[in-house]
């Protein structure tokens, strides 16, 4: 994976590891997801940690098939993402994933995702109601900050962390 690819991945996995911290600015929407997530039988620190890499697989599946390099990532739709999320097969958001994880958990996460995807019929459900989770919170921050760009901007001027 060439350095701009790399930098491609890592703008992906910021905007997923900043998605539900700005959805949940409405702390009602955090119990309504931890409810939902309860009631389909997914622990909440797993079933959140899968609608993260969910998110980072969803938006480095729209930048790699639009052939974004790192500057024009930030121009990108949330709705582009968001439809990725619900349209694409589990398999094609695994395409083109980074050889090697800077980050140990991030490739925890990928390997866990890859797990649900081939592991049956009930994994595979749980990812597409993840999926129906993900696609929600980009929706919601999408009419507030329709691109990948104002989402990073909105979570830099309330001091997430990168």
């Amino acid at each position: 994976m060439t350095s701009d690819q790399d930098m491609v991945w890592r703008r992906c996995a910021y905007l997923a590891s900043v998605l539900l911290l700005l959805v949940d600015q409405e702390p009602w929407r955090r119990s309504r997801r931890h409810e939902r997530l309860r009631d389909w039988e997914i622990d909440t620190a797993v079933g959140e940690r899968l609608i993260e890499i969910f998110g980072v697989l969803a938006a480095h599946a729209v930048a790699l098939d639009a052939s974004l390099s790192v500057a024009e990532f930030d121009g990108l739709s949330l709705l582009a993402v968001a439809e990725a999320a619900t349209g694409k097969r589990d398999f094609e958001l695994l395409a083109g994933l980074p050889d090697t994880f800077v980050d140990a958990r991030e490739g925890q996460a990928v390997e866990l995702f890859r797990l649900y995807t081939y592991a049956g019929h009930r994994s595979g459900l749980q990812l597409c109601r993840l999926g129906t989770e993900v696609r929600h919170a980009l929706v919601v921050l999408a009419e507030r900050a329709p691109t990948c760009g104002d989402v990073l901007r909105r979570a830099a001027e309330a001091g997430l962390p990168r």
